[in-house]
């Protein structure tokens, strides 16, 4: 009994690898990576580009998503007058995963080296949503030479004591069940998320195709999975020890905050924010919830538009 036991969890495992490496191969050619791959910090950053003049503006996407997310919604908007980049962050879409890349240092350490190089000499308009605005924050921070503007996107931004936490990041980030659980995530995780869709639009509708536009599918690849996982598990040590360097920047700064938004408590974040960086303008939301660039992609266009005028 025990060998067959044995036999089974094995046939189980070994099924488990090879359904994660169809899934893997199936997704990439789904969404291959069409843009422009930079090489920084020895890792290469994948970067997605509209536009080929006027000012920069650099797009920083969130959790469990990558640089499409901005690719069909924001960038075509923008394209006939700005030079818009999106970046896959490290781990994520098809950009490599550099060491300790949980940091929110060496997450804007990456962005910086795609402006240098891409844009070299030049300032962005960075736009960062959710997890995206809390690497938006750092690059301000950390490489101030290379922003002229911040637009937020119901941005996180400061450690919020706890809870909210999902029990799977901990099993997929975890050093010795991780590299198993993760390659058991493109069996259930694909359906599950497009169930979970609607609490991220909510109280609005989520757009018709969002999961295959946005290239959702590409989280559920075991390596991204688990580098998903360890950024939002390393997100709040990251933020508190940050958010008291925010009194620092001195760049325009927009956030569009949706008084509904069931992922984020906004006045956890922007609710402090606003009061540390001096003139931060506060796009208040009464009906929106966590994904403004989409309900309100007209008014988040239209102030980047602003900020880069001369």
């Amino acid at each position: 009994m025990l060998i067959f036991a044995i036999s089974i969890l094995l046939f189980g495992g070994v099924s488990a690898c090879v359904h994660s490496a169809v899934y893997a191969a199936r997704v990439n050619q789904a969404h291959p990576a069409e843009g422009t791959f930079v090489k920084v910090n020895g890792a290469d950053v994948h970067v997605l580009q509209q536009g080929e003049t006027g000012p920069v503006v650099l797009m920083i996407h969130g959790a469990s998503a990558n640089a499409r997310e901005f690719d069909w919604t924001l960038a075509p908007q923008l394209a006939d007058t700005h030079r818009v980049l999106m970046m896959d962050r490290p781990g994520h879409g098809h950009s490599e995963r550099p060491s300790d890349a949980e940091s929110l240092a060496i997450q804007a350490a990456q962005a910086a080296g795609v402006m240098r190089q891409l844009a070299p000499g030049e300032k962005a308009i960075v736009v960062g949503h959710s997890f995206g605005g809390a690497v938006a924050l750092r690059l301000a921070l950390d490489h101030p030479d290379l922003v002229d503007g911040l637009v937020l996107l119901a941005p996180v931004s400061h450690d919020w004591g706890g809870g909210g936490e999902a029990w799977y990041n901990k099993y997929a980030s975890h050093d010795f069940v991780g590299p198993i659980f993760t390659q058991l995530v493109p069996i259930v995780g694909p359906s599950q998320v497009k169930a979970g869709i609607t609490n991220v639009f909510s109280p609005k509708p989520a757009p018709d195709g969002y999961f295959e536009k946005s290239g959702i599918g590409l989280l559920f690849r075991p390596a991204n999975f688990a580098a998903n996982a360890r950024d939002v598990n390393a997100l709040r040590t990251q933020l508190a020890g940050q958010q008291d360097r925010y009194g620092d920047i001195s760049v325009p700064t927009v956030v569009f905050s949706g008084a509904l938004d069931t992922v984020i408590s906004p006045p956890l974040h922007v609710g402090k924010l606003k009061h540390q960086v001096e003139g931060l303008e506060l796009v208040k939301l009464g009906e929106g919830g966590h994904m403004p660039h989409h309900a309100y992609g007209e008014d988040v266009v239209a102030t980047i538009r602003r900020l880069s005028a001369p």
